[in-house]
């Protein structure tokens, strides 16, 4: 998936509005993400973005969404809904560090359409392009020279910061799996 990209579509359910459940609160209630993500599956595609009500992208059932177009990378402000996760704000800072114009910005489906490239991040999906929406190739149908530098940078980033893996539960396990079998 991260060497051909994902296909997505818009899902025709939309995102609870902030004000009815806040979405900078991480909950349980993903009841409609659930829903696009079903969307997404009988339509073929991997994901779903989700629109709120207002009519603009807000982001996908599990990631949030960015796109490139004419040099310009955009993704959604918090307010229309989405959930400002860690890795969007890794990527937003690496953007910003490397001189590259990075706006945050209201997107529209039309914006998904006519983007040169398209790309998800998520604390599961790290980054991933997509290249397709509703069956329409975005930019070449391959993830593009700002997804896979951006990509690049990304993991180099997680290679010298973020909270460390602790390293004792590996012994733990190994330890407890003794026992299991000595009993």
């Amino acid at each position: 998936m991260y060497k051909k990209g994902l296909k997505l579509i818009i899902a025709s359910t939309r995102k609870n509005i902030p004000e009815a459940l806040n979405s900078k609160i991480k909950s349980l209630n993903y009841l409609n993400n659930i829903l696009a993500k079903i969307e997404a599956t009988e339509a073929g595609a991997d994901e779903a973005v989700m629109i709120n009500a207002d009519g603009f992208v807000a982001e996908c059932t599990s990631e949030n969404i960015f796109v490139v177009k004419n040099g310009v990378i955009y993704t959604p402000p918090g307010y229309v809904g989405l959930l400002e996760g860690i890795t969007r704000g890794a990527v937003i800072e690496i953007a910003r560090s490397m001189g590259l114009d990075m706006r945050i910005d209201l997107l529209n489906s039309h914006d998904l359409f006519v983007a040169d490239e398209c790309f998800l991040t998520g604390t599961g999906a790290e980054m991933i392009a997509a290249v397709e929406i509703n069956g329409r190739v975005i930019g070449n149908g391959k993830p593009g020279p700002f997804t896979t530098k951006l990509l690049a940078a990304f993991r180099e980033l997680t290679k010298v910061d973020g909270t460390p893996i602790y390293q004792g539960l590996a012994k733990e396990n190994s330890r407890h799996s003794r026992i299991v079998k000595a009993n």
